[in-house]
């Protein structure tokens, strides 16, 4: 089954059969409910919705299909053709839109798309409100417009460039001393949107970019996922290149990981650490992160004076108790940014200007600049479901197991040793269980999530 439908919208694969797959039936069906779904909260006579795109191949064909389908139901499209995820975000409100569409499968292969769906402040819709799109899609209840009211296309490839003014303009970011440090940067833009926008930021930054894997045509080099066994060419040539950084992004450009001038891997989980100890550096608050992500944040928030909390996984969830605490800065693990002063979803092009100008005010290097952090490390593990295995049950056994632990189920079950955790829980998009473990030193996270796979096998009895 390679559609997976859910609250944060629609995956899967391209091609196959009607249900199964993201075929051209399902992306009319899912974007007709969406629509459907603004119409029936409303009272406003036309509504308008902004569409953008990442690099796949699939994505002019989907994006045909979604853009038309809404002119079909008698809504408005601004269309900002290729895109990013934030730059979509940042143009839903700048517009007065009632939503947005990104038509992108973030992370996952060339093979994969998928409609990310946002509210009229361009932040992802709740789980009720995703809950409410799927009934509709599964009832088909949508009613097209007459000819005389279908909606208008306007077409404007401006966002991006208006994306990264927003984000130089921003008060913490210091393009001045950014341009004195005259640093030289590889990126890699896994041959999507990230290839073109990345680079125009740090040119004006003035910075010295190689561009790896930059052309936006979707054949992506490598998993597109920015985890280290798949950023060989890049640290490679960051060393080669005698470069101070790499910076790779996902397709959609909301996942951010930087290289060290040494070719090692700064580490996704520090992304979000670096920045938020200089954001909290300059305005000292609290920040939040998801229970998958690093106890570093907690350490870097705490030793500047603010408070830190840790929500359900899931970008929604992370905004949610980002409001509710007045964060300052938060986001996940996987090199998410997320910086209300800019806008509350995951921003690669913010987490760059952020850590450059972070950077350039410490004058070290950034393998330096890792060392002066907490030292945690991440080993993260999953286990293929089958129809036979109770994941709720594993669960709660496991709950029992560790009763005397610090135990936290809001999301999956965490546990919190004195010096390690792991967390267990269902992914939103793909038919695994996933196991985050985080300890001291990798040895050690590795152990404990080997023991924690050994235990959830023996209860399943595989």
């Amino acid at each position: 089954m390679t559609l997976i439908k859910s609250i944060s919208g629609i995956r899967g694969t391209i091609g196959g059969k009607v249900g199964d797959n993201l075929t051209p039936v399902d992306a009319v069906k899912f974007a007709s409910a969406y629509g459907t779904f603004l119409k029936n909260n409303t009272s406003k006579e036309k509504l308008t919705v902004v569409i953008g795109r990442d690099a796949r191949i699939s994505g002019p064909m989907i994006h045909n299909l979604v853009v038309n389908t809404l002119v079909g139901l008698g809504i408005n499209v601004i269309d900002l053709g290729l895109s990013t995820t934030p730059t979509v975000e940042v143009a839903v409100p700048l517009e007065k839109a009632d939503g947005g569409i990104i038509l992108t499968a973030s992370h996952n292969p060339k093979q994969w798309n998928a409609l990310k769906l946002l509210n009229e402040k361009g932040e992802f819709l709740s789980g009720d409100e995703g809950a409410k799109i799927l009934e509709i899609a599964e009832a088909e209840a949508f009613d097209f417009s007459d000819v005389d009211n279908l909606g208008e296309i306007t077409v404007n490839d401006a966002y991006m460039d208006i994306h990264i003014d927003e984000v130089l303009n921003l008060p913490l970011v210091d393009v001045e001393a950014v341009k004195a440090a005259k640093f030289k940067v590889v990126v890699d833009g896994v041959n999507s949107s990230g290839g073109i926008i990345i680079p125009k930021l740090l040119e004006l930054m003035g910075v010295e970019v190689v561009k790896l894997y930059c052309e936006p045509n979707g054949h992506f080099p490598h998993n597109p996922e920015p985890l280290k066994e798949h950023l060989t060419d890049i640290s490679e040539l960051v060393v080669k290149e005698k470069a101070d950084l790499g910076v790779v992004v996902d397709p959609d450009v909301d996942r951010l990981a930087f290289i060290s001038e040494d070719g090692e891997m700064f580490g996704e989980e520090y992304t979000l650490v670096a920045c938020a100890d200089y954001v909290l550096s300059k305005t000292p608050g609290n920040t939040v992160s998801n229970m998958s992500s690093s106890r570093a944040l907690r350490d870097v928030t705490i030793a500047h004076g603010g408070k830190y909390e840790a929500s359900a996984v899931g970008e929604v969830n992370v905004v949610a108790l980002m409001k509710k605490n007045n964060a300052i800065i938060g986001g996940e693990g996987n090199g998410g940014i997320i910086y209300p002063e800019s806008h509350y979803g995951r921003d690669s092009l913010v987490g760059v200007a952020l850590f450059l100008t972070h950077l350039a005010n410490k004058k070290i290097s950034v393998s330096a600049l890792r060392a002066s952090y907490p030292e945690y490390y991440m080993s993260k593990n999953k286990i293929e479901l089958t129809p036979q295995i109770d994941v709720d049950a594993i669960l709660v056994a496991m709950t029992e197991k560790y009763k005397n632990e610090d135990i936290t189920t809001i999301d999956g079950v965490k546990i919190d040793f004195a010096t390690e955790w792991v967390h267990l829980r269902k992914s939103n998009t793909e038919p695994i269980i996933r196991i985050y473990t985080e300890a001291p030193s990798q040895e050690k996270a590795d152990v404990l999530a080997l023991r924690i796979i050994d235990e959830i096998k023996a209860i399943a009895g595989i």
